[in-house]
């Protein structure tokens, strides 16, 4: 062998590898400490393995160790349903029906398949709608059933989607809907359930929350249902809230530079920065900047993602934007694709957004624009991207996509 060859191959040996377990990743921010991603690809340049995927779903992949979860719902018999696939060849090793029930209502361009599962690499969570009654269930890595539980009903004109989020030993769920809300908390390994919270405003909203360390605590920060919220994921009880600033959101928080970040929502958009040393309702106190003033920029459904200084965030209709995390100023602000529901992820120095139509725009994360590729599947896409061992896993209309060699 080289001294060349063995060079990469110590360099590989000691570049950082990390599993993405949930929605938006180990952190739960949509970043990957890995390096070497891929850049550049095409429906038949650079993929290491695409699989069909069936029935219809809006929900992510994960990835834990050898193995690739998701979800999706197969109209025939109603079936909601957890596939178990081999990273290394895209085979399903399993497949488990997780319920039977007919399609409840939803909105026109949401699925019945939308909640990304997650894992601890022992166990596996999935939720869904049994229309009324939320379903949470937890599979072990061969597929066998450990326990399922059921926090109570719903209600949303939208239809369902409670990604769930793991803290230590906790199952954490966000039930916010137009009827009793509530967020909800089970023992990842029995079921039991350890903690229940109210939301108040009783409005339906779908973020996943964030949880990070600062201010000398841990805090677990959510928009929705007119407010944007700071929570102890160990117990539930509320640090913090701020009233509105709209009614729904959808966008899970980012956070740098020592203030969370939300973007959304309906029927105002907003950009908002907030300090997190607060206590009680900080409304009149905790904002660090507001910015109202461009509705086509700020995102509904993609959520945003911080990159040392700068959050990054591309609106609905592909708008995308770069903001100085402590003041909000607009660094740029360029179209990208026709129109964008996936959440981007990011590597390295780069940022990956990727539209409805299945094109990833590879971007620099920098305060000035730099679009490093420009990548097309040719296949409908509405799934966060999921990043591990040097691979980028997309979730299609149609398939799964495996992009880039295994290390």
């Amino acid at each position: 062998m080289t001294p060349h060859a063995l060079a990469i191959l110590a360099l590989l040996a000691t570049s950082p590898t990390e599993d993405w377990p949930a929605w938006r990743g180990p952190r739960g921010d949509g970043t990957s400490r890995e390096t070497g991603i891929p850049t550049r690809w095409s429906a038949t340049e650079n993929i290491a393995w695409k699989t069909p995927v069936p029935g219809i779903g809006h929900s992510s992949p994960i990835v834990m160790g050898d193995r690739v979860f998701v979800t999706t719902f197969i109209e025939d018999g109603g079936r909601r349903a957890l596939l178990c696939l081999d990273r290394r060849t895209g085979k399903t090793l399993w497949e488990r029906v997780v319920l039977t029930s007919p399609p409840e209502r939803k909105h026109k361009f949401n699925s019945h398949a939308s909640s990304t599962p997650a894992t601890d690499g022992k166990h596996v969570w999935v939720t869904f709608l049994q229309d009324p009654d939320i379903r949470v269930a937890c599979y072990d890595m061969g597929g066998k059933e450990v326990w399922r539980a059921s926090p109570g009903t719903f209600k949303s004109v939208h239809g369902f989607c409670s990604s769930p989020t793991l803290f230590r030993d906790l199952v954490i769920l966000n039930c916010d809907q137009d009827d009793l809300a509530f967020i909800v908390a089970y023992d990842k390994a029995t079921g039991r359930e350890r903690w229940r919270t109210d939301r108040p405003n009783r409005t339906r909203s779908y973020c996943a929350p964030l949880i990070v360390e600062t201010a000398g605590r841990t805090q677990m920060v959510l928009s929705g249902s007119k407010c944007v919220a700071s929570y102890d994921p160990a117990t539930g009880a509320r640090h913090w809230i701020i009233d509105g600033p709209t009614e729904q959101f959808v966008a899970s928080p980012a956070f740098a530079e020592g203030l969370f970040f939300i973007t959304g929502g309906y029927p105002q958009h907003h950009f908002m920065g907030i300090r997190p040393d607060g206590s009680g309702n900080v409304t009149a106190t905790h904002v660090a900047w507001h910015d109202d003033s461009d509705f086509k920029a700020v995102s509904y459904v993609p959520s945003p993602i911080a990159h040392g200084p700068h959050f990054f965030v591309v609106s609905d209709v592909g708008v995308a934007s770069c903001l100085d995390a402590k003041t909000g100023k607009v660094r740029w602000r360029e179209p990208l694709g026709r129109h964008h529901w996936p959440s981007p992820v990011a590597a390295e120095d780069r940022l990956y957004f990727l539209d409805d139509d299945g094109n990833t725009f590879v971007l620099g994360a920098k305060p000035n624009f730099e679009l490093v590729a420009k990548n097309p599947l040719g296949e409908e896409c509405y799934a966060t991207p999921a990043i591990s061992r040097g691979q980028i896993f997309i979730r299609t209309t149609a398939h799964l996509w495996c992009i880039g060699a295994d290390r």
